[in-house]
């Protein structure tokens, strides 16, 4: 494996079909864990922030683990801007490792379905991102991750408290559960301004598809739980299956609702932002994100049927900002990339348009 895999490739394994897709992108388990006799990330000195990451690097490193395979270590100071970037918007690392940790790190398995950051705001995290609704299975793996760590390293750990952390919000167990979903039918009748305060008031919390302090574009949201002191983990996972299960419901009844009422008004919304994706010359990255999301609803509801939902998720990511750049092979102007992604939409859905009318054929 290397960076460049990582970096270069813009489908990860979390981005395919799985289970209640049309609705769901993604499953996501993080736990946040520390090592006691240490001081957390945020005051630690740089000699015990080394430390760490060459403890992770010597014990883990290329390392297998059941299913996922090696384990690939990657270190925050031997990659460029654009690198990290790209990483961030695959999902693979927060936003604060990018920018904040020159000793920071990750450990990647080669399906990108797990990724252990190391010295973010705490010394570990480990993530499990799954397809589709699968929060039990990321957890059930998360846990497996979890406890081959622990053969290692001794957490800091409180009888009362649980698992003790950087932030307050995440001691006790140190879980985050989340969900990332499509909900387009809520929004168009905003519906989702009603629900949102609705899920708040559960413990639950709704932000950006790149969580605290992101925009919710393209409808789509993340669904995570606040709460992590006082519930085990069972509990805090099956509270969020019970609030996403509605939300499924309901985003299915609504987006039938609108399709038997307002079938024309809504087939012209689809197509003409098929149109948009498919010929314009300039888009920018809220409009691309706009289009993506009314295509995808499209496909869902049978409007359009030449263009699978993995392909969308490609473009999901490729006409993100820094893929885009690492993509055409260095830096570019806002009003480059605005050309250079309306270029790569148009090859791109063409291409698959081919190969489907090729399938059909024969």
């Amino acid at each position: 494996m290397s960076l460049q895999k990582f970096t270069n490739r813009a489908v990860s394994a979390w981005m395919k079909d799985g289970p209640d897709s049309d609705i769901v992108l993604s499953s996501r388990i993080r736990l946040a864990r520390n090592i006691d006799m240490y001081k957390f990330p945020t005051i630690s000195t740089n000699e015990e922030l080394q430390n760490i990451l060459t403890f992770f690097e010597t014990t883990y490193s290329s390392k297998g683990f059941e299913h996922i395979g090696q384990l690939e270590l990657i270190k925050m100071n031997e990659m460029q801007p654009i690198q990290k970037r790209v990483l961030v918007e695959k999902h693979l690392i927060s936003p604060n490792l990018a920018e904040n940790s020159s000793y920071g790190g990750c450990l990647l398995s080669e399906n990108e379905e797990v990724s252990i950051m190391i010295n973010e705001e705490d010394h570990i995290r480990i993530q499990c991102l799954f397809p589709g609704f699968q929060l039990t299975e990321a957890l059930e793996m998360a846990n497996k991750l979890d406890d081959w760590i622990e053969k290692e390293v001794d957490y800091a750990f409180d009888e009362k408290l649980g698992y003790l952390t950087s932030c307050p919000t995440n001691v006790g167990t140190g879980l985050r559960a989340s969900v990332m979903m499509h909900l387009p039918a809520l929004v168009l009748t905003q519906k989702i301004n009603r629900i949102i305060p609705a899920i708040n008031q559960l413990g639950l919390v709704v932000r950006g598809i790149y969580g605290e302090g992101s925009e919710a574009i393209g409808n789509l949201f993340q669904i995570s739980n606040q709460i992590t002191l006082g519930k085990s983990e069972k509990d805090i996972v099956e509270d969020l299956i019970s609030v996403v299960q509605q939300l499924i419901t309901q985003e299915r009844s609504t987006r039938e609702a609108l399709y038997n009422s307002s079938q024309t008004q809504l087939e012209d919304r689809v197509y003409r932002s098929f149109g948009t994706l498919a010929y314009s010359r300039i888009i920018e990255s809220n409009e691309t994100a706009k289009c993506l999301s009314d295509v995808r609803l499209g496909i869902d509801l049978g409007i359009i049927k030449d263009v699978s939902r993995n392909m969308l998720n490609e473009l999901m990511i490729l006409t993100q900002p820094g893929f885009l750049q690492q993509y055409f092979g260095g830096p570019l102007r806002p009003e480059e990339r605005d050309v250079r992604r309306s270029a790569l939409i148009r090859e791109r859905l063409n291409l698959e348009m081919e190969r489907n009318k090729r399938m059909e054929d024969e």
